[in-house]
């Protein structure tokens, strides 16, 4: 039997596009007045099995084209190929997804371990090299492949330890002991990667590792604890 191989996964954000009369599907909780970006007493976070997402899949595919926004049409048309990367992801070895909710679900974010050799690095063609290779080589390296939060997410507090999708990636790399956590973007999509450095997150070589050259993907890498 030849082993599936499953290729880079560039983590792109929803892309927030207006909203005008999308379809909700989920059961909506109680609306906070004044609620500012995801305040650290109102969203719990914990881990999903992987039988759990699977249980819960249409709800996360559901989340993601909401907070995507637009027209019923792009809400289908974000939904269906975002459910088709995520169930690749979901069979990488190490896989783990972490939810935030309060009565609804209200963010979500995923990734896996990697080491510094095999197929995830393979169309990477020399890009990534040097201090980021040594790091996965020990085996404590984690890519960060989806972050799937509210637009005001990604607006208002983003330096704050409290911001919801700092309180997940953070989450993720230290229940893995991750030495150093690594995310994927395409070099053309410079929303994504503004709002990942407004996270705390870093072009790889601004954080001492060796610089990348260019290609394809912007690198990013976040440190422990960020």
């Amino acid at each position: 039997m030849t082993a599936q191989v499953l290729p880079p996964t560039t983590l792109a954000l929803p892309a927030t596009r207006p909203a005008r009369g999308r379809p909700r599907t989920r059961a909506q909780g109680t609306p906070q007045r004044g609620r500012t970006s995801s305040p650290q007493v109102a969203d719990r976070i914990h881990r999903l099995t992987r039988g759990q997402v699977a249980d819960r899949l249409q709800e996360l595919g559901d989340l993601y084209a909401e907070t995507s926004g637009g027209d019923p049409w792009a809400w289908n048309q974000a939904r269906g190929p975002f459910l088709g990367r995520l169930t690749a992801d979901t069979r990488r070895p190490g896989f783990s997804l972490l939810i935030a909710e309060t009565t609804a679900l209200t963010g979500y974010a995923y990734g896996f371990p990697t080491g510094g050799s095999g197929p995830w690095w393979a169309a990477f063609d020399g890009h990534a090299r040097g201090g980021l290779l040594r790091r996965a080589a020990s085996g404590r390296l984690f890519v960060v492949s989806g972050i799937v939060v509210p637009p005001r997410v990604r607006r208002e507090y983003r330096d704050h330890v409290w911001n919801l999708a700092r309180r997940l990636q953070r989450r993720l790399l230290a229940d893995h002991g991750a030495a150093l956590g690594v995310a994927l973007v395409d070099a053309r999509d410079g929303r994504t990667v503004e709002t990942m450095r407004s996270w705390g997150w870093r072009y790889a070589g601004d954080d001492g590792l060796q610089a990348v050259s260019p290609g394809p993907f912007r690198i990013l890498t976040l440190a422990p604890g960020t």
